[in-house]
């Protein structure tokens, strides 16, 4: 079995050109997730669904996915925990707890209204935790 992605599919989600003969098992984790991207990208969805898409990646790859996933015209549904990345590529946000619908909408409202994410076991990200400017000499 090897990389099943027509080359410009894996020239989209990053750097695997040149990857196409590689079999799965000698990919990285990030390697093998840009691999199955390409394959489900190269299907054309309309509707492009990731569950902790960020998990195991390494800050570059984290960075890539992020690019990636902003360069698509698809609606994309993502579930993850990942809250600095979610509020990096999305514009609406859902907070779930127990299966049930808790929150919708805005995410930048969503996420940083502290109530609700503690509520709810999640924190604030920190990009919208107000920092006080320390002093320098």
């Amino acid at each position: 079995m090897c990389v099943c992605a027509s080359p410009r599919r894996l020239e989209r989600v990053g750097p695997l050109t040149g990857f196409e003969g590689r079999v799965p098992y000698h990919l990285s984790g990030g390697e093998k997730r840009r691999a199955a991207l390409a394959g489900v990208l190269a299907m054309r969805p309309d509707v492009l669904l990731l569950d902790e898409p960020s998990m195991y990646l390494d800050p570059r790859g984290r960075r890539e996915l992020i690019r990636l996933i902003n360069g698509l015209s698809n609606t994309k549904l993502i579930a993850s925990h990942d809250l600095e990345m979610i509020l990096q590529t999305c514009t609406r946000a859902v907070v779930l707890d127990k299966g049930r619908v808790m929150a919708d909408g805005p995410v930048r409202e969503l996420l940083g209204n502290r109530t609700l994410m503690e509520a709810h076991g999640l924190e604030v990200p920190h990009s919208l935790t107000p920092h006080a400017n320390p002093h320098h000499s």
